[in-house]
Order: C-alpha cells, then sequence, then structure tokens
C-alpha cells in the first residue's frame, strides 16, 4: 500500500510541476507609458531647475570670494588673508551640503511621487497574474531564453491601465 502511495505521489508531482503557468512583463516600458509618469518627472525637473539656480547662486558667491581672496596683494596683514580662506571654505562646505541636501530631497520627492504610480501597477499585475491562473511572473529585462509556455502580459496590463 505504502509503495503504490507513494508511486502515485511520484507521477503526480513531475505533473504538477509541469503545470505551472509562467508569465513576464517589461515594467519600464510600462511605467514609461503611463501619462502619470510624465506629470511627475515635470514635477521633479521644475524642482531640480529650482536647485540649480540656487547652486548657480552659490556657486558665483564662491567664484566672487575666490577671487576676492586672490586679488589680496603682499602687504595684506595674515589675520584678513586667513579670514578670507576661512570664508571660502565655509562657502566651499556650504555648497557641498547643499548640493548633498538637493540629491536627498529629490530622490525623496521621485520615491513618494512614484509610490503610488508602483502601487498601481503592481495590483494590476497582481490581478492579470489572478485571472490568468500564473504560477509566476517575472520582469522581462534581459530573457536569454523564453519559451512558448510563458507569455508576456505587458500589453494586457497596459490595457488594464487603459495605457495605449
Amino acid at each position: 500500500m505504502f509503495k503504490k502511495l507513494l508511486l502515485a505521489i511520484m507521477i503526480a508531482l513531475p505533473m504538477s510541476l509541469f503545470a505551472q503557468k509562467f508569465a513576464v512583463i517589461d515594467t519600464n516600458t510600462l511605467i514609461a507609458a503611463l501619462p502619470e509618469v510624465k506629470t511627475v518627472n515635470e514635477q521633479l525637473e521644475a524642482v531640480n531647475n529650482k536647485y540649480q539656480e540656487e547652486f548657480n547662486k552659490l556657486q558665483t558667491e564662491f567664484q566672487k570670494k575666490f577671487e576676492e581672496f586672490q586679488a589680496l596683494d603682499a602687504s595684506t596683514p595674515q589675520s584678513i588673508k586667513d579670514r578670507r580662506i576661512q570664508e571660502v571654505q565655509e562657502l566651499e562646505n556650504k555648497i557641498n551640503q547643499f548640493r548633498e541636501t538637493a540629491s536627498q530631497d529629490l530622490q525623496r520627492q521621485q520615491q513618494q511621487l512614484m509610490a503610488p504610480i508602483q502601487e498601481k501597477v503592481l495590483k494590476a499585475i497582481q490581478s492579470i497574474g489572478q485571472e490568468g491562473g500564473y504560477t509566476f511572473v517575472f520582469e522581462n529585462m534581459v530573457p536569454l531564453y523564453t519559451g512558448a509556455d510563458v507569455k508576456n502580459i505587458t500589453d494586457e496590463v497596459k490595457a488594464r491601465l487603459g495605457v495605449n
């Protein structure tokens, strides 16, 4: 009896593995096609331009201070030279900190703006996956080989999201 049960399991297990359905999706193409992404990119570009304007002002101020320092003649007291060097170094530190803060803020804003879009795409993928009975849906970055039984569901998810 035990041998028959074991034999039945050994026969049924490989068959159940072959019954699995797989799908692939190109989320980069999908997300790029969404109209919301264009709006997000425009918002991020506007913020980036504001940061760039401020950065340019700081660069101009730095250049001016540096040129003033270089213009000091040899008879200038050392204490004045030291103060000017300190001003230039402080401004350089301010520029570096501004650059880092701006970069972090842009990254944070991008994550905040893209989160609802990514959630919407994930829900659509999950919905198509459940409806199609797929066991796994894989990202289709650079497939080396895709068998005939693997379906690309990018177009179905685009249709579900109302994207051409």
